[in-house]
């Protein structure tokens, strides 16, 4: 478990409520942990896809005949399992954090604590890195993610220094961002903007929450009745998406009621939202934001 270390592990595959000869999709596969946990489930009759678009993910399958990883993003679930052969399934995981591995390795670019070139992207095929939003966008969409993404209050004058100090210099490292919004860092608190500016950016380079919005509204079709989803995530803006559309099967607005009242929705809650234990948390410190939220297909 040196590549990432899986949060609230026997929680999120225990909510699945595995079949011994079901097919099961483990979206966020990273360092396999997970996937390893549901296997350990299954009897030779059963499937496990995975899904990650990151290669150094991907380095990691596992050797087993019930396995198959799938070198793509999971806003792609439906399709890539079509081509499977697979269009129903009993049971969807997904944990929306970055791994472990793409923070400690200096130059993805995700860390705050490394001096590295601005990257941030989880499939390095893709063009848009962190450094071409830095230096490229307009400032009246840089404020946007720092509002929306980083929930930032100083979005604007952030959004407004950047693209005043990128004119007489291009903003390369994740050092350079630092210095150029150094004076936005008050003492004490330093940590805390830099990671919400750093999420927001990279939430932008991977299009993330356009990615949940397509998964999710994928999985009503993909569940068989009583298939299960077990979704951990590390800030509000993934958790509320997730809540809304277990709660009501829309991210706004309720759903529509018949002619007596009564609604119809995919999905039904299953128990209360799950936090790691003060054990885990001390174990592991990134799971202390983690949280896991799981419900059944109707």
């Amino acid at each position: 478990m040196e590549y990432h270390k899986p949060v609230l592990l026997k929680e999120s595959v225990d909510g699945l409520q595995v079949e011994s000869g079901g097919i099961y999709v483990d979206v966020t596969f990273g360092g396999g942990g997970h996937s390893v946990e549901i296997l350990k489930r299954l009897d030779s009759n059963g499937r496990l896809y995975a899904f990650d678009q990151d290669q150094d993910a991907q380095k990691n399958a596992l050797a087993d005949e019930r396995f198959k990883l799938i070198p793509a993003n999971f806003r792609f679930i439906k399709r890539f399992l079509r081509f499977e052969g697979v269009k129903k399934v009993n049971g969807i995981l997904g944990d929306f954090g970055v791994s472990s591995h793409q923070f400690n390795i200096a130059e993805r670019g995700f860390s705050t604590r490394f001096e590295a070139k601005l990257d941030m992207r989880m499939d390095t095929s893709v063009e848009v890195d962190a450094q071409k939003i830095i230096n490229e966008y307009e400032e009246k969409e840089l404020r946007k993610i720092f509002w929306e993404y980083g929930e930032l209050k100083n979005a604007a004058k952030l959004a407004k220094e950047i693209v005043v100090k990128r004119k007489q210099k291009p903003i390369n490292t994740s050092g350079e961002l630092k210095e150029t919004i150094s004076h936005f860092l008050p003492a004490g608190k330093e940590n805390k903007i830099l990671a919400q500016v750093f999420q927001a950016i990279r939430i932008e380079v991977n299009e993330e929450i356009e990615a949940l919005k397509e998964f999710l509204t994928q999985t009503e079709d993909l569940l068989d009745p009583g298939g299960r989803l077990s979704l951990i995530s590390y800030h509000s803006l993934e958790d509320r998406l997730v809540k809304r559309y277990i709660r009501s099967g829309l991210f706004e607005g309720e759903p529509e009621k018949d002619f007596y009242g009564n609604v119809s929705v995919p999905f039904k809650k299953i128990g209360k939202m799950i936090v790691p234990t003060k054990e885990e948390i001390k174990k592991n410190n990134r799971a202390r934001s983690a949280k896991l939220r799981i419900a059944e297909r109707i």
